[in-house]
């Protein structure tokens, strides 16, 4: 089989050789796309940007330049940060897995994520930087749906982690007192008071923050808020959502 040029071919011939289902070759071809930005040292696109992103052009040699390990390091880390460990380790696997095919085929002789280690599946996702003051008041003042900005105002406000917004059902809100019921109450101010309301107009029940198919997910969130925060960095690539929470929290 005659070495490909570009890396796209190079993963499509990839995904045609490996013993999968339709449904693993879908997440297989996802995942290398992906994979393709950073080569070009390019945050990939999250969120609604991500539907119909054409993928930068990549020479497949590329894989074998000295500088790629070090992008594809950092790049993981990035990653990593954005959705998750889990999510993360699976898209570096299925990377590791195409390099081993294509260095086998002898389409390449290097591999470029030697040095990077995968990260446990149970650990807590490392702390990104916090946003300053200003940042935080641009990234509030963003002109983004209803859901994403009253998750934002009530993560910076109440001061909690993410994982326990993303938890909360809408009968666990005291909306008149601005607090949640229960044990170790959340409070909030006056941006997540106004926004609250409208958020759960007409809803008596579920989880607060929704999606169509149910609630709305970490990694979900995580990717929306780089996506809408990208123009506001300066180095284009877009901000965590963690780095919104108070210090201290994420």
């Amino acid at each position: 089989m005659s070495r490909p040029v570009e890396y796209a071919v190079a993963v499509e011939r990839f995904v045609a050789a490996a013993p999968l289902g339709a449904g693993s070759r879908r997440v297989y071809r996802i995942a290398l796309t992906t994979w393709a930005w950073p080569l070009v040292d390019k945050a990939p696109p999250v969120g609604e940007e991500r539907r119909g992103a054409v993928p930068p052009a990549v020479p497949l040699a590329l894989l074998d330049a000295p500088h790629t390990g070090r992008r594809l390091r950092d790049a993981f880390v990035r990653r990593a940060d954005a959705v998750g460990a889990r999510t993360a380790n699976r898209e570096l696997s299925i990377l590791a897995a195409a390099l081993n095919w294509w260095r086998g085929q002898g389409w390449l002789e290097t591999d470029p994520i030697a040095g990077v280690n995968r990260l446990p599946a149970s650990a807590a996702r490392p702390p990104g930087p916090r946003l300053d003051a200003q940042q935080t008041r641009a990234v509030l003042g963003l002109p983004v749906p209803l859901r994403e900005k009253a998750l934002w105002h009530l993560l910076h406000e109440s001061g909690a982690t993410i994982d326990r917004v993303l938890a909360l059902d809408i009968d666990d809100l005291d909306l008149a007192g601005r607090r949640t019921r229960g044990r170790a109450p959340l409070h909030w101010g006056d941006g997540a008071a106004a926004l609250l309301p409208l958020l759960t107009l007409g809803r008596l029940d579920g989880p607060l923050f929704a999606t169509g198919r149910g609630r709305l997910s970490y990694r979900r969130a995580a990717e929306v808020f780089t996506a809408a925060t990208r123009p506001l960095d300066p180095r284009g690539r877009g901000w965590t959502l963690r780095g919104l929470a108070p210090a201290g929290r994420g």
